[in-house]
């Protein structure tokens, strides 16, 4: 019973766990009282009830009036800039991001040491076509941890591969010896799911160095990873085979990619001039920037939201990843502004190094392992600022049936939002590494069909995410969170 003399508002305070500024919709309150549950404290009921619904509400009521995740964006994109592992910019975004979750009354924030790759890509890249009339410039990226060229650039002739097959057949023939390889197998147009079109041909632009090298060929061009045909090339990493030669590589635009074949179809040869500027700098500290609330039940049990705060060194990095990381963080805020106390840690971790390393993922999975951290849920926002759609998930094979049929049950609350996608197949990748823990990983899925004309461009800048799906996707976040946290 309560004392006489507390008065009715302060009595929901007690009740429901709720800071005095945020009790004002008693009515609300009523409903939860009506409805048997425990106000803002997690409930655990497998099913979500009228109450649980109503706080989902809550989170994009919040988010859609109120948010703060577009302007953090803002800042993050036309303050700080390009956020490539090791550069200034990524120091900038750790001390600007960590100065941010301060102000949001966590229970915790704090930095994790973490060293990173530093790969710097030096003066603009010139690729050139030599044909029969002028020579034609095509918009050209060097890759991730690409070598330089020689002082005075490379030229040789191409010679244009759209299958591993018809790579190994040349090189066996010998006919790639001294030449620049041409990968020209484009995405595959009628995948409704862009990202497996993405996976169906990007292993072109990370592997294709190694074996043009194992052949004897002295530098590599991959067409862009991107559907749309446009000047903008799209960089992005290459993994090294030690035991070839280093070759330099670099990514030319889709519309570059049509001309370069149009050539060769109408001449029969031609002649490239490639000039790279990049290099390879020793390792370099840097941090992950990580912040919660701590549960009130379950506090070693940790759900984690997160993105990758380095982005590559070609415009502001806004969807890939800065709308990943604002969403993470607004979804701690959300919940400080609704009230509700959850039963697990809810941790935002803002990962440094996805794009060329994962070295922040693999040194948080380290750090949870030494201090016997469980991860129940893990969730990645790193696919765009666009329409929510969904969310997938991944689990080791003995508790992904169990973990997905409590997701399942949550569909009656999160298609009223659009979150119809609820699928088994894929997370994140600075997740990943927390896998064999045996929680639950799942990656955010918006709208994907216009993301790869973004994906590592120049054209990824602040004025491409709309600052309405941005809001959606954090509040599609916050809800999964809450409606598993009450599990």
């Amino acid at each position: 019973m309560f004392n006489a003399d507390i008065s009715e508002k302060n009595k929901l305070i007690f009740c429901f766990g709720l800071e005095p500024n945020l009790v004002s919709n008693y009515y609300f309150i009523l409903l939860l009282l009506c409805t048997g549950g425990n106000g803002l404290f997690a409930q655990t009921s497998a099913v979500p009830d009228a109450a649980a619904a109503q706080v989902v509400e809550q989170l994009f009521d919040a988010s859609l009036s109120d948010s703060r995740c577009y302007s953090w964006l803002e800042h993050l994109c036309l303050h700080v800039g390009h956020r490539l592992s090791g550069s200034t910019g990524a120091e900038k975004a750790v001390a600007w991001t960590k100065s941010v979750l301060d102000t949001l009354g966590l229970d915790s924030v704090w930095l994790q040491p973490v060293m990173v790759p530093h790969w710097e890509r030096g003066a603009p890249e010139l690729v050139r076509i030599h044909r029969r009339g002028a020579p034609l410039v095509l918009p050209a990226l060097a890759l991730g941890g690409s070598v330089a060229t020689p002082g005075k650039g490379i030229e040789a002739e191409v010679v244009e591969i759209k299958r591993w097959e018809q790579l190994d057949s040349l090189g066996s023939a010998g006919r790639l010896q001294g030449k620049i390889v041409f990968y020209n197998r484009p995405m595959e147009s009628t995948h409704l799911r862009t990202f497996e079109a993405y996976g169906g041909a990007v292993d072109q632009r990370v592997h294709g160095a190694s074996r043009a090298a194992k052949h004897g060929a002295v530098a590599m061009l991959v067409r862009s990873m991107g559907l749309r045909i446009d000047d903008f090339p799209h960089t992005g990493t290459l993994r090294y085979d030690s035991a070839h030669a280093l070759i330099p590589a670099a990514a030319i635009s889709t519309r570059a990619a049509e001309q370069l074949h149009q050539v060769l179809q109408n001449e029969g040869k031609a002649s490239v001039f490639i000039s790279l500027h990049c290099r390879t700098l020793p390792d370099v500290p840097s941090y992950n920037v990580i912040g919660e609330i701590r549960g009130f039940e379950k506090p070693e049990e940790v759900m984690l939201v997160g993105g990758h705060l380095d982005s590559w060194d070609v415009g502001h990095g806004a969807h890939d990843d800065g709308a990943g990381c604002v969403q993470s963080m607004e979804v701690l805020r959300l919940f400080k502004k609704i009230g509700y106390r959850p039963r697990h840690t809810v941790r935002c971790v803002l990962f440094m190094n996805e794009e060329n390393g994962l070295r922040g993922g693999q040194a948080y999975a380290r750090e949870a392992q030494r201090k016997h951290e469980f991860h129940d849920l893990a969730i990645e926002s790193d696919a765009g600022g666009f329409t929510p759609r969904g969310f997938s998930f991944d689990a080791e094979p003995a508790v992904l049936a169990t973990r997905f049929a409590e997701v399942q049950a949550l569909a009656p609350v999160l298609s009223k939002y659009g979150l119809h996608e609820l699928r088994m197949g894929g997370s994140g990748a600075d997740i990943g590494p927390l896998k064999p823990q045996g929680g639950l990983l799942g990656g955010y899925v918006p709208d994907s069909q216009r993301y790869f004309d973004y994906h590592h461009t120049a054209a990824d800048v602040f004025e491409a995410v709309n600052k309405r799906e941005l809001e959606l996707g954090a509040a599609s976040m916050a809800a999964l969170v809450y409606l598993m946290d009450r599990l």
